[in-house]
């Protein structure tokens, strides 16, 4: 629900997003020029701010005081707001306190553009289409199923049999309370995924596996599955070792050649000690970059 909210939320403020700029844009204006400039001199500077170039302009805005514990509003620890944590809900808004502020009119547009999309936005709406979102489309992956069996057989327990047990009525179809009220569970999508490696699927509680009709057996990774995963992704393995170095001043590169080498002796460990799939790749570019860094130090 929590998902589904925020996902309905972002999706009404870019359904809102030109009424939400106009908004604050006149704020802005109201500000730069006051209410009784002639409507030439307003437009004027509703280009200049259209086209950026009264960004770095210091305003004086007024703002409601932040909810936190001391009542200050959240910053990033260098003197700045940290937009992410600064999340206005019209409950608070109403009556709260305000505080006039000086700031640059490129870091308090966000903020404008929080408030205002929150004035236009009706809270039991978007907590209804979530609703609705979350029992017609929602989707739950629980990894690592195989961890709740009791390979041991010694009775349920607060980690195996008792915890299946208790997926049952979730996984079969139920109403769950939230806070946002009840869930139905019927229509829920659950897929579990596990390795199984001293245990077997036949192992989890019989009812459990019936909630469980469609099992899908994945083939071990090969060696060319192991090279796209270090070469396909934008922030693959590699690119993140390169950039990491990069901000010490030292450009790393990684042939081809060397990644097929990667690749291969992943591959390698991976079918003669235990198989842990991609994770393999984290070990041994690891290694090779413990070497890297001592050499560097080194040097």
């Amino acid at each position: 629900m929590d998902v589904a909210i925020n996902l309905q939320r972002t999706k009404m403020k870019e359904n809102l997003k030109q009424e939400v700029n106009l908004a604050v844009e006149n704020r802005i204006l109201d500000i730069l020029a006051g209410d009784a400039a002639q409507s030439s001199t307003r437009e004027s500077f509703r280009q200049l701010l259209q086209e950026g170039a009264l960004d770095d302009r210091t305003i004086e805005v007024d703002l409601p005081v932040s909810t936190g514990p001391k009542g200050n509003m959240p910053n990033d620890g260098k003197g700045g707001i940290q937009f992410g944590d600064f999340i206005l809900k019209m409950d608070n808004m109403m009556g709260s306190k305000t505080q006039t502020k000086k700031m640059k009119i490129s870091e308090c547009r966000p903020i404008l553009e929080d408030m205002e999309a929150e004035k236009l936005i009706n809270q039991d709406n978007i907590e209804r289409e979530a609703l609705k979102n979350t029992e017609e489309n929602g989707i739950v992956f629980i990894d690592e199923i195989d961890k709740i069996v009791d390979v041991h057989n010694y009775g349920a327990d607060a980690s195996a049999e008792g915890v299946q047990r208790d997926l049952l009525p979730l996984i079969e179809g139920s109403t769950i309370s939230t806070k946002y009220g009840s869930v139905k569970t019927d229509h829920i999508l659950f897929v579990c995924s596990g390795a199984f490696h001293h245990v077997k699927p036949s192992d989890l509680l019989a009812e459990l596996q019936g909630r469980l009709p469609i099992r899908v057996e994945l083939k071990p990774l090969t060696e060319a599955d192991l090279f796209l995963i270090l070469t396909v992704p934008e922030a693959n393995l590699i690119r993140q070792q390169m950039a990491l170095l990069e901000t010490e001043g030292v450009k790393l590169s990684f042939p081809e050649e060397a990644i097929k080498e990667v690749a291969r002796v992943s591959f390698e460990v991976n079918s003669t000690v235990e198989n842990i799939g991609a994770r393999r790749l984290h070990t041994v570019i690891e290694r090779i970059m413990d070497e890297v860094t001592w050499m560097r130090v080194e040097g």
